[in-house]
């Protein structure tokens, strides 16, 4: 019985280790919170100045006919209204031709060897054959 009751001893250099080891983790916790947070902030401005940019790109362009968002853009070209020329001539940088040398084996996935699906980092290679 004597032996249950007697806790064993924990030299005082380890509670001070386990101590300081404690305090490092929440320190660095703290730290990694902190660093999310300014990450999800600077992420919300970055989105929120490439729409700025859009809107005023698109603005600018196509302003003093009366188009100011995607919505007359469309509406503009769905109805071919009094400005349908300046809308279709706005998108014309968009337009892509038939890739040099044609698409290969079209049933297949890219990473099958063929020529559907997404190519993620050869994007740029299938654009520059169709510029």
């Amino acid at each position: 019985m004597a032996a249950e009751g007697a806790k064993a001893v924990v030299p005082e250099s380890v509670l001070k280790k386990r101590k300081r080891e404690e305090q490092w983790a929440l320190a660095k916790k703290r730290e990694l919170d902190a660093m999310k947070k300014k990450v999800r902030e600077n992420r919300k401005l970055i989105f929120g100045r490439a729409q700025q940019y859009a809107k005023e790109y698109e603005s600018q362009g196509l302003g003093k006919h009366g188009i100011i968002c995607v919505e007359d853009l469309v509406h503009e070209i769905m109805t071919v209204g009094p400005h349908f020329k300046e809308a279709n001539n706005f998108l014309w940088p968009f337009k892509l031709k038939a890739p040099l040398g044609g698409l290969k084996k079209k049933r297949n996935h890219y990473v099958e060897g063929g020529d559907a699906g997404n190519r993620e980092d050869y994007i740029n290679e299938l654009i520059r054959r169709m510029n």
